[in-house]
């Protein structure tokens, strides 16, 4: 006989094990995000693949159980976004959440925006935000922020790779424009806005984020918290992808049976294929065995490996 339950008592927890889409909303933390889909799966284990801030919304993807040995994978990805630019107003943070700081006229039109876009397309400097999670002796920058102390940071390097003026009016609405982006890791996009505006001699600050993509996961795969709250859970369930479609920047190994048994185990297997890289790799029946790293002496050694067969969920 089972136990009798007790109120308030939490959910059991279940081994599961995939990638969900996540459609972020509007002022939730990743965390909060986070911690509301693990519970509407009851997964044992759950993980990010990156923050995304309560201002912006879209694509988060989510990881639970084998799936979060991947979830650093992304971390590396160019990122697409659309974001909306408030000219002629800067902010303590650079978007629409920091008190405002100054306030300049606006008067520019749609071709004088799009001539300062190119001067950002390429290989750029950035100077991170006082408001970011960068550490300086160990604590993050926004503390000293908060704290009304501006300490000195490096300027990094960037990739913006395009740039896309959104709209086809020659005007500017309240000042505002929207701009599609697509750049490397590491790029602030509330930096780029407030960079924007300073080469325009208006300043500017970003009023709207949404991420669209990273690498070749797209937004439009994604499900709001919203959604899946209204599906049954097998349904909710079928909308969990494989660990490996974290994965596909990466080249893929096949073994047979016997190499595919000894790697499971743990052991290096002969693999012919470019030095010092990583593969996923699978057996004959196409099931995911996890991440292999290319030695130079011809052996695949492995790095990461799943326990069982992904999306096997029990």
């Amino acid at each position: 006989m089972n136990p009798p339950c007790h109120e308030g008592a939490r959910p059991a927890r279940r081994r599961l094990d995939g990638v969900l889409l996540l459609d972020k909303a509007l002022g939730q933390s990743s965390n909060q995000a986070l911690q509301a889909a693990r519970r509407l799966y009851a997964a044992a284990k759950a993980g990010h693949t990156g923050t995304l801030d309560p201002l912006a919304t879209g694509l988060l993807p989510l990881c639970f159980g084998e799936a979060t040995k991947f979830s650093g994978e992304l971390l590396n990805a160019d990122k697409r976004y659309v974001a909306t630019v408030q000219l002629g107003v800067t902010t303590d943070t650079a978007d629409a959440e920091g008190a405002v700081l100054q306030r300049r006229p606006v008067e520019l039109g749609r071709p004088v925006v799009e001539a300062a876009l190119v001067a950002f397309v390429g290989q750029i400097e950035q100077v991170p935000p006082m408001y970011s999670a960068l550490k300086r002796d160990g604590k993050p920058l926004y503390e000293y922020a908060r704290a009304g102390i501006e300490v000195e940071r490096a300027a990094r390097r960037v990739s913006i790779h395009a740039l896309r003026l959104v709209g086809a009016d020659d005007g500017l609405d309240g000042g505002r424009f929207v701009v599609e982006v697509h750049c490397s890791k590491g790029t602030y996009v509330r930096t780029l806005a407030a960079d924007i505006g300073e080469r325009l001699g208006c300043g500017a600050h970003l009023a709207a984020l949404r991420r669209t993509g990273i690498g070749a996961l797209d937004v439009a795969q994604a499900h709001s918290l919203t959604t899946l709250e209204g599906l049954a859970d097998e349904a909710r369930d079928a909308l969990l992808s494989p660990a490996d479609s974290l994965l596909f920047s990466l080249a893929e190994a096949r073994l047979d049976l016997a190499d595919a048994t000894r790697l499971r185990h743990g052991q290096a297997v002969r693999w012919s294929g470019e030095e010092g890289s990583r593969l996923r790799v699978y057996d004959a029946e196409n099931c995911f065995i996890g991440v292999c790293r290319q030695l130079a002496d011809g052996w695949l050694q492995p790095l990461r490996l799943v326990a069982g067969a992904p999306m096997e969920n029990r």
